[in-house]
């Protein structure tokens, strides 16, 4: 039985929305910004809403204003995010209409939701993943959220999860028994490919998540007989161990029943379910792609004969009186009208604040530690991060690493993880299928409820298949929360190319990844800055992608052996943003203008020093090691001071990072310059031959730079 005040709070609500959406429509001039309404939607979204606890998270999509008033949201907080208001609470702005994001204390929380339908799924699944792991957790490792040993716990201030979120909303929902999941989508999202990767997830694993999909037989204008060959729930019997159900969304009363029924055995039995919830469309698609543009007569009246608005207004006209429901309604309208009255004239977002958020401040600002400690051993660059990463997971129990391969078994493909698995456990070490969205896209929802994920992808030509979840999700979380949810999350790429690799082994993808704003970048060239930059990632609030050269691991490439360093101490961190110079030219080449500066990094630094050899004293190598952010100061200063300048990388050339850094130095350098700045990549080719001889040809060489520098020198 309901309680009779719940249903009067559910008439009141689902009267709002008819109210809001009226609102909205009779006010085209002023919300005028892209953006749906749930009416037709009403009930399933009341009835889960209305069952969820403060240490639930909850993912609503763009149709979902009705759950969001269900967990307690207000018409005018709503309202200020359709307008674009500065006060807007969850992006100030800079989203569009429920596109919620939520840390409050007193509601489920929400992480940062896209407009990419599907996409969501992922993240959200990442957090039931890290509500199982921390379910999971014996009392021995138990996770206490800001304590840590020692380096990490200078740097993270207790009570917070090391999300630093300049001065927005620190509030951490700790884990809860119980705690579940609700991801809501639209049943044309279903078909995309990243919702059967997070479903094999979720299977696989047993997560306490529920898929809340609301179908309403509409993709924008492609009906369901068109675009899918099934529907969700006939979708979910593929998925061995999904538990399903269908609803008639548009029923309060039978949503209400089994989405407590559903939720309950979630809390209870800590298991996945997919809800399949039958809905009408009784308003646009958005305001944009209005239904007269393509949907019948026919359609809009067959939609409205299941309108939940009429549907559950009877039995509680029946239960209240007629009277008194009339009067709610008339207050209601009058709540709207002045609500939204309030919203248009709030003050709009402040434009000199639009760069702010973009990343949440770093705790790593100056190298500390002991870079080359006396008595310690040389060690090559994949076992530097093999022992950065040990030294992270023993510090912090909120530090798990995951991927292909990288379990126990074989500790990844590179023997990058070798042994970690035996020490720290399947549960913090552990391996994925062949899902690079799901790999880099969970990261987001693991970092949400406070854990710290390294992943890793195997090689770099295999990133692209979880580009959606990095452009998507990743990039734009921390901007457009407003540093609510930067994700604290390391990933990790072999890139590069030696000894045969071949077209889908040996790939850089820098300049594809410089193109994302909202990530940092890491390259480091040798072991000593794999650590240190291994630790800064880690203790850095914001999302960090590592380069590491796989030519570089073993320094097995003639010429790398300077890869191989001394093993900085457990303490050592290395900032980002700090470029170094590796090599000198001498003060007599430098004042009679016979130098050059090479700025490079990963195998570049190595070609660089060779081709030094050949010219006494006259390169001075510089190298990146980071390149976002990159030491802009460290370049400009050192090309004003050689007026020549080269910029080297492995890349094709066209179109490279190189090249539009090159384009920057004569920008701000022009006056000291005496040549045009030179730029030296791979050729121009699709990919990585496999063929050694054809290899060699492709990359840059020492040889070829000799050339290259010589004539510079002349000129």
């Amino acid at each position: 039985m309901i309680d009779r005040n719940l249903l009067l709070r559910a008439y009141r609500l689902m009267y709002s929305v008819k109210v809001m959406s009226d609102t909205y429509e009779a006010n085209r001039q002023i919300t005028r910004y892209v953006h749906s309404t749930s009416r037709g939607h009403e009930a399933i979204q009341l009835a889960t809403a209305f069952q969820l606890n403060p240490s639930d998270w909850v993912s609503p999509y763009y149709r979902d204003e009705s759950m969001l008033l269900g967990m307690g949201w207000t018409p005018y907080e709503l309202m200020l995010q359709l307008l674009t208001k500065g006060d807007d609470p969850f992006t100030g702005g800079r989203s569009y209409y429920s596109h919620p994001n939520s840390k409050d204390k007193d509601k489920p929380g929400i992480i940062h939701q896209s407009s990419a339908t599907g996409m969501q799924v992922i993240p959200t699944t990442g957090v039931a993943q890290g509500l199982k792991y921390l379910s999971l957790v014996t009392d021995s490792e138990k996770v206490h959220t800001g304590v840590m040993s020692s380096p990490a716990s200078e740097y993270v201030s207790e009570g917070t999860t090391g999300n630093a979120d300049n001065g927005a909303s620190s509030k951490h929902k700790n884990y809860v028994h119980g705690s579940i999941v609700i991801c809501s989508l639209g049943d044309a999202s279903v078909t995309e490919g990243e919702v059967s990767e997070a479903l094999q997830f979720a299977v696989l694993k047993q997560l306490p998540i529920i898929y809340l999909v609301q179908d309403n037989d509409w993709g924008i204008s492609v009906t369901a007989e068109e675009g899918r060959a099934m529907d969700a729930y006939e979708y979910a019997a593929g998925f061995k161990g999904l538990n399903r159900i269908r609803v008639d969304g548009t029923d309060f009363f039978e949503s209400y029943e089994v989405m407590q029924r559903v939720i309950e055995d979630v809390r209870q039995n800590q298991r996945p379910w997919l809800v399949h919830a039958k809905v009408c469309l009784l308003n646009h698609h958005t305001s944009g792609v209005r239904k007269e543009f393509y949907r019948s007569d026919e359609d809009l009246a067959k939609h409205a004969l299941s309108d939940p608005l009429p549907k559950f207004r009877q039995p509680i006209v029946n239960d209240f009186g007629r009277e008194y429901i009339e009067a709610m309604e008339r207050q209601v309208e009058a709540d709207i009208a002045r609500q939204f009255e309030k919203a248009v004239a709030s003050a709009d977002p402040d434009p000199k604040a639009i760069e702010e958020y973009v990343f949440v401040p770093t705790p790593i600002i100056e190298e500390t530690g002991e870079r080359a400690p006396f008595g310690n051993n040389k060690v090559i660059m994949v076992d530097a991060a093999l022992f950065a990463i040990r030294e992270l997971m023993e510090d912090d129990p909120r530090c798990v690493l995951y991927g292909q391969d990288v379990g126990k078994r074989l500790g990844g493909v590179f023997r990058e993880a070798a042994t970690l698995g035996e020490q720290f456990g399947d549960n913090r070490v552990f391996n994925t299928a062949i899902q690079e969205a799901y790999i880099i896209g969970s990261t987001v929802g693991m970092s949400a409820v406070g854990l710290k994920p390294i992943v890793e992808v195997q090689f770099g030509d295999y990133i692209y298949p979880g580009f959606n979840q990095l452009v998507t999700e990743i990039s734009k979380s921390c901007y457009l929360s407003m540093g609510k949810f930067p994700i604290s999350t390391i990933i990790r790429v072999p890139v590069g190319a030696y000894g045969g690799g071949g077209p889908y082994h040996s790939g850089c993808v820098e300049s594809t990844l410089l193109s994302i704003k909202g990530i940092k970048i890491a390259y480091p060239s040798n072991a000593a800055d794999m650590k240190g930059l291994m630790k800064a990632a880690y203790y850095d609030p914001n999302p960090v992608v590592m380069l590491e050269h796989k030519g570089l691991y073993w320094s097995k490439v003639p010429g790398t052996e300077d890869a191989k360093t001394i093993e900085p101490s457990r303490d050592y961190i290395l900032p980002f943003g700090k470029g170094a110079i590796v090599l000198e030219a001498t003060r007599e080449r430098l004042e009679n203008g016979e130098s050059v500066c090479i700025i490079t990094y990963g195998m570049g630094v190595y070609w660089a020093k060779a081709a030094a050899k050949s010219f006494n004293g006259a390169i001075e190598v510089i190298d990146l090691r980071t390149l976002f952010p990159l030491d802009e100061e460290l370049v400009f200063s050192r090309v004003r001071l050689h007026g020549k300048c080269l910029v080297l990388t492995e890349e094709q050339q066209n179109n490279s990072f190189a090249e539009a850094l090159a384009g920057r130095i004569s920008k701000t350098c022009f006056h000291y310059l005496d040549a045009p700045v030179e730029v030296m990549g791979a050729l121009n080719i699709p990919a990585v031959p496999l063929n050694i001889g054809l290899e060699a040809a492709m990359l840059p060489n020492a040889e070829k730079l000799i050339a290259l520098v010589a004539k510079m020198l002349r000129s």
